[in-house]
């Protein structure tokens, strides 16, 4: 299995260099978002890549593109990768890149929570409410919610948490009809993906979208969408209310990390022991094929 941890490439400028994915500028209107094999755990990039990771993320996220087209415009530009860099620089871009739109990008992480877990469980047992949103007392960890709730995040700097914040904050951010246009969409995203995955018996517990203003400023779905990296996946056959069910993602490094006492959580990372490798890759993998009924070839 081939793994890339950093993508240089000489015909194309770097544009910005994320925790997970690289852009590169093609020209005033397009750029290529390679993915990488980077893996992130509390805002800690690891030394060590995950085999595959990148391209399994890249084929997930244009699957979704695909079934939510309807929903709201993607970046996705339908222009080949392979087709923008040099023919000795197209093995390195072929299957995990995706040439898109350059777009204004909105200073928010548009959250969408169906159950209670994560840090809108943790704000929940402090507050009784997740991002402002009041919650019904005596709730458990895991809960389904009644419907699901838009709860958004700034976005942070490489190495810093995300913030959660109230829509009142939100719409103070980027406006108030923006703001309630990116709620109804994200929900909308959501509800229809939730709706796909329980058939193929997968829980979306929570995700984050992300949107940019096109040229237009029509509100258009960019970066990634629905993956194992921005999403929690649940196997509906495991879940129970009341722990945290297992998940399609990185769970298991996440884990093994909380396991070691001596690590404050701060770059430089541990290093990883090689069965935390392989099984993480494997969950990305099974995370693929449970949910778009395809098998992985690599």
């Amino acid at each position: 299995m081939s793994t890339v941890f950093e993508t240089h490439l000489k015909t194309l400028p770097l544009l910005h260099r994320g925790k997970v994915r690289e852009n590169f500028g093609i020209d005033d209107k397009t750029m290529l978002i390679v993915a990488s094999d980077r893996l992130s755990a509390f805002d800690v990039i690891l030394d060590q890549p995950i085999p595959e990771k990148g391209m399994i993320l890249t084929h997930m996220a244009q699957f979704w593109f695909d079934i939510l087209r309807d929903v709201v415009p993607n970046h996705l530009t339908g222009i080949r990768p392979e087709t923008v860099v040099a023919a000795d620089e197209a093995e390195m871009v072929r299957g995990r890149s995706m040439v898109v739109k350059k777009l204004k990008p909105l200073p928010i992480e548009a959250v969408v929570r169906g159950y209670l877990i994560g840090s809108g469980w943790k704000d929940y047992q402090q507050t009784g409410a997740v991002c402002g949103i009041k919650l019904p007392s005596g709730m458990q960890m895991a809960a389904k919610l009644a419907e699901p709730i838009f709860t958004p995040a700034t976005k942070a700097a490489m190495g810093e948490h995300d913030e959660n914040i109230d829509f009142a904050t939100m719409c103070d951010t980027i406006g108030k009809d923006l703001a309630e246009q990116v709620r109804a969409v994200s929900i909308q995203l959501y509800t229809k993906a939730s709706e796909y995955a329980a058939r193929q018996g997968i829980i979306i517990a929570d995700t984050k979208f992300e949107f940019g203003l096109d040229e237009n400023g029509t509100l258009t779905l960019m970066d990634e969408v629905l993956t194992a990296d921005s999403s929690r996946f649940w196997p509906a056959d495991q879940y129970q209310v009341g722990i945290s069910p297992p998940s399609f993602d990185k769970q298991f490094v996440r884990d093994y990390l909380e396991t070691l006492s001596d690590w404050n959580k701060k770059a430089p990372a541990p290093q990883l022991p090689q069965d935390i490798i392989d099984k993480t890759a494997a969950k990305y993998r099974q995370a693929y094929e449970v949910l778009t009924g395809q098998v992985w070839l690599g």
